[in-house]
This record gives C-alpha cells, sequence and structure tokens, in this order.
C-alpha cells in the first residue's frame, strides 16, 4: 500500500456473475491493490449463492489477514433487477437462486463493514467518472456492450436511479418496433441488435442465406457457425470479408441511432462504451459519431467526445469500489 493511503481508504469491490464472483482491495484513487476470483454457485438456494460471494471475500482478506479490520466498507456489483436503496436482490434471469434475497444485509452480518449494491453497469458509470474515462465531466453516459448491452448515467456526480432505483436501462431502448424479440419481451431493443450476442447471431442467419460471403468469418470459427463471436466480426472485415463488412455496417449504424437518441435525450459531457464488444468497436468510435449526424437533432452531438471505458475485465470490482464512496467513510 503507497505511504499516500491510509487505513481508512482501502474499501472491498465484488463483482458477481452468473458463474464466478471477483473481489478486490482497491484504493481511494481507484487502483486494485489485489484481487482473486471465485465460482459462482447460482442455481441451487440462496444461501449457496451467498456463500459463493463470503468465499471470494474470504479468499481476498486471506491474503493479508491484516486488512480484515480495516475495510469499512464493501461495495457489490450485482445482476438486476435490484433496489439500490435497500440492497435486496429481486429477480435476476443470470443468478435464478435470489429471488428477493436482502445481499446487502446477508453480507453485513459477516463483516464490521458497510455494504452497497447496485448493477455492475451503474457502478461501472460511477467508477469510470470517478477514476476513469470520465474524469473531469458532471454528467456521464456510461455502457459496457458484451453479451448484452448495459447502461449507467451518472448526474451531476451521482448515479441517476430514478424513481424506484430501476432507471438507466439503457440496452432495452427499443430503435425498431419491427425488430427481433429481445430477452426482456419488447422488440428491437439496442440489446437485441448491437450486443456481441445479436452480431453472432445475425452473422448466423446471414451466413444461412449466403455462405459464400463469410469465408473468413468461418475459417475464424474453424467452420462451426456456433463458434462465431463477435470479435472475429472486426477481424474478418479487416480482411475485408464481405459478410463481416456488412455486420459491421449494421452495427455502426444501430449504435448511432440509439446514440443520436441518448444525446437528445440527456445531452452527456461525455459518452463511455466499455465491455468485449466495444473495444472490437474501438477502431469505428468515429464513424459512429459521424453517423450520428442523421439521427441527432443536438447541432453540438459533435463536441460529446466518444471514448472507451478505462477499466477492462476489473470494471466491476472498481464498480463496486466506486459505490462505497457514497457513504460518509472516506
Amino acid at each position: 500500500m503507497s505511504s499516500n493511503v491510509t487505513e481508512r481508504q482501502l474499501v472491498i469491490g465484488v463483482d458477481v456473475g452468473g458463474t464466478k464472483v471477483a473481489a478486490g482491495v482497491v484504493d481511494a484513487q481507484g487502483k486494485i491493490l489485489a484481487d482473486t476470483r471465485a465460482p459462482m454457485n447460482c442455481h441451487t438456494s440462496a444461501e449457496e449463492g451467498l456463500a459463493s460471494v463470503l468465499c471470494a471475500i474470504e479468499s481476498l482478506l486471506a491474503q493479508d489477514p491484516s486488512r480484515r479490520s480495516k475495510i469499512k466498507c464493501i461495495g457489490i456489483c450485482a445482476p438486476g433487477p435490484l433496489d439500490p436503496r435497500t440492497g435486496v436482490i429481486i429477480n435476476p434471469p443470470n443468478v435464478p437462486c435470489w429471488r428477493d434475497f436482502p445481499l446487502a444485509d446477508e453480507v453485513a452480518k459477516h463483516y464490521s463493514a458497510r455494504v452497497k449494491v447496485d448493477n455492475d453497469a451503474n457502478a461501472g458509470g460511477l467508477a469510470e467518472y470517478l477514476w476513469g474515462a470520465g474524469r473531469g465531466y458532471r454528467n456521464v453516459f456510461f455502457a459496457t456492450i458484451g453479451t448484452g448491452i448495459g447502461t449507467g448515467i451518472v448526474l451531476d456526480g451521482k448515479i441517476f436511479h430514478g424513481r424506484t432505483g430501476a432507471a438507466a436501462e439503457g440496452g432495452h431502448v427499443s430503435i425498431d418496433f419491427n425488430g427481433p424479440v429481445c430477452n426482456c419481451g419488447k422488440k428491437g431493443c439496442i440489446e437485441v441488435l448491437a450486443s456481441g450476442t445479436a452480431i453472432a447471431r445475425r452473422t448466423r442467419e446471414r451466413l444461412a442465406q449466403s455462405p459464400e460471403l463469410g469465408a473468413q468469418i468461418m475459417e475464424l470459427a474453424a467452420g462451426d457457425p456456433f463458434a462465431i463471436r463477435s470479435e472475429m466480426i472486426g477481424k474478418a472485415a479487416q480482411s475485408n470479408d464481405p459478410l463481416a463488412k456488412e455486420i459491421l455496417e449494421q452495427t455502426l449504424e444501430y449504435l448511432a441511432i440509439w446514440l443520436g437518441n441518448t444525446v437528445d435525450l440527456l445531452e452527456p459531457e461525455v459518452i463511455i462504451l466499455g465491455g468485449g464488444t466495444a473495444e472490437m468497436l474501438r477502431p469505428h468510435f468515429g464513424e459512429i459519431q459521424k453517423r450520428m449526424k442523421k439521427w441527432c437533432i443536438n447541432s453540438r452531438y459533435l463536441e460529446i467526445p466518444l471514448v472507451p471505458a478505462d477499466y477492462g475485465e476489473n470494471a466491476g470490482v472498481a464498480g463496486g469500489a466506486a459505490l462505497c464512496l457514497s457513504t460518509s467513510l472516506l
């Protein structure tokens, strides 16, 4: 630990997913000083799901037992829907063991620390605002584009939760009412059109129609259409694969429509994109901004930077830690 970081400024960030739990000790500058991962048991009882979270925290503290009494807050990124005010996990589809489960209270029983819970996109946006690509801005729109699309909105330095804590579901904003049905039940959500999962699905559908167009894609997928991943589309497009270029062009247009609407609604000071699929799209951020001209009435949209997130695979850990800064403990 660096000399300018006091014991009181250390927090634990926890990232709960459908298959793993990541945990890290984080300082007040957003630096992850130690981290660990443990399997997430989410298909049995609520207690066993909780045990997975506690296992990750205990594994982290075992690296330096002296930190146990120094941790004053634990911030947890958990799948939604959830209530960030009470720390109750409501009914997340990816973690079926928890239904109306008081995660914050249950974790707090085991540690002399305050516990904060929020969804990963909200927390990730807060971490980027505090320590990452959103530093220096007060109003931030953050999106993580990967298997799905999650968003977080930070207004005047605070997460915007809405009336009940359910705001900022930007991945489920529909841009095509005739589009495919999303897992949420709506048609044409940006998630079902431009997430990594959606890109792979659209590619498979086009391959079924015109297999001769996607030779480079199929080579990267070792001949298995169900092995196609969004990053393969980016690589194949660089090799001028016609189908990859077509899918990429469509994806850029979908995102331009969505972000154009976002600018007209929120006019954030910065737009930050993170996640694996966003990393594949990173060379095309400038093209997305150009395309927004057709989908945005705000004539000053180009003044809003569209930038990559600073935090990568540790975004959830950093986000959990960022939640702790909304307490009076630091």
